[in-house]
């Protein structure tokens, strides 16, 4: 079988670049169903965008090499084609686009945009085997039990990367990028909550608070929860993509509060209160436990000279916690690093050694914030491609 175009991957970035590539794409995936990462995105109603998306709010080695591709195909230019299949969508909070249904609804626009062009999805199709002769692509699969030899001028990679394996990830672009000589950059698991030993935060388990958090990169003002493995929440996800092993997180608790003069006036106000009651005024009761337990908090407030107290607000200000680790790539809502954007036209993600093999989305070394990021640069990413796509037809 011969096509123009085949896509590896029918998630979003692979099924949105089939809609817009032109007649004669095909798309293979090996799972069963589509989009099953978009399925489950943002609690199933799918933070499809972000309206703040910027190049500053990506991670690569290359920090400019998102810019070309956000500028071409921006968030309003997606929110546009959502409201063109009259599906409805809110704001939440911080720029975060969410459908009010359900992300069944975004699955159900990148099929019909597949169906309007003309595009084809095979699903349950495995690829066993992949060459290039300098004119045609070769592909061995293996379909519902059939071997079949697949060809394509064309071929466009969008198999996302390591991350929630469970859910399919097999690393195949970066085995793709080895065989054709491109570089691949470091590969972590990110957007991921982190653990600590020996259950450190277990009676928190669901404890939420507003924090502000940072490990070597901008600070996040947002939730904090507690697990019983360790500490998640969008505080802790956003800080993950910045942290590396052995490293502290800094977080301050109630960002804004001036905890001296909080400390003070519980003092002053209320003398013979425990610590840990002044601390309850502000903050989940059992947060207060666990931190007057921490800090060796005892006896009243009148007991606390100002300069502990201030030291007091100093810890509540700038809590150093070191995590043993992550949860790893089996949570990691995305995975941080992967094709070397050196090896990439920034226009129009092909690969700049191998004319026609593109890779776009998440296997890219180009990764979002959480919030929606992600999700426009497998729009903006599979747009740029499929552009150059469309040129050359």
């Amino acid at each position: 079988m011969e096509a123009d175009t085949i896509i590896l991957g029918a998630g979003a970035a692979g099924l949105f670049c089939a809609g817009r590539c032109g007649p004669g794409a095909l798309v293979l995936d090996h799972a069963s169903r589509p989009a099953e990462k978009v399925r489950i995105s943002g609690g199933g109603r799918c933070n499809f965008t972000n309206l703040h998306a910027r190049p500053e709010a990506f991670l690569s080695a290359n920090p400019h090499f998102a810019k070309s591709a956000l500028a071409s195909y921006t968030a309003q230019d997606f929110l546009a084609l959502v409201e063109s299949h009259r599906i409805p969508w809110h704001e939440k909070t911080l720029g975060q686009l969410f459908c009010d249904r359900s992300s069944r609804d975004i699955i159900a626009l990148l099929l019909a945009e597949c169906d309007r062009a003309g595009a084809r999805v095979q699903l349950s199709t495995v690829v066993t085997g992949l060459s290039h002769d300098g004119t045609r692509f070769t592909l061995a699969t293996v379909h519902d039990g059939r071997h079949e030899t697949l060809q394509a001028r064309r071929l466009v990679v969008a198999t996302g990367g390591k991350s929630i394996p469970k859910m399919g990830a097999t690393g195949l672009a970066y085995r793709i990028a080895e065989q054709f000589g491109l570089p691949i950059t470091e590969t972590r698991p990110a957007l991921v909550p982190f653990t600590f030993g020996e259950e450190r935060f277990g009676p928190l388990a669901g404890v939420a608070v507003p924090v502000r958090a940072r490990a070597n990169g901008p600070a996040f003002d947002e939730a904090m929860l507690f697990t019983h493995r360790g500490l998640s929440g969008p505080a802790m996800l956003q800080a993950s993509s910045y942290w590396r092993e052995g490293e502290d997180l800094a977080v301050s608790l109630l960002p804004g509060t001036d905890w001296a003069q909080a400390l003070r006036e519980a003092k002053r106000e209320a003398p013979k209160q425990s610590p840990k009651t002044a601390l309850a005024r502000h903050l989940p009761a059992r947060l207060a436990d666990h931190l007057a337990s921490e800090l060796h908090l005892s006896g009243n407030l009148a007991g606390l000279s100002d300069a502990r107290l201030d030291a007091l607000a100093r810890s509540l200000s700038d809590w150093r916690l070191k995590p043993t680790g992550t949860e790893g790539y089996r949570t990691a809502e995305v995975t941080l690093g992967g094709i070397d954007t050196k090896a990439l036209d920034s226009r129009t993600l092909e690969a700049k050694a191998v004319p026609n093999l593109f890779f776009i989305g998440e296997c890219v070394d180009v990764t979002g914030w959480l919030g929606g990021y992600n999700f426009q640069w497998a729009w903006s990413s599979a747009d740029a491609a499929a552009r150059a796509i469309r040129a050359r037809a």
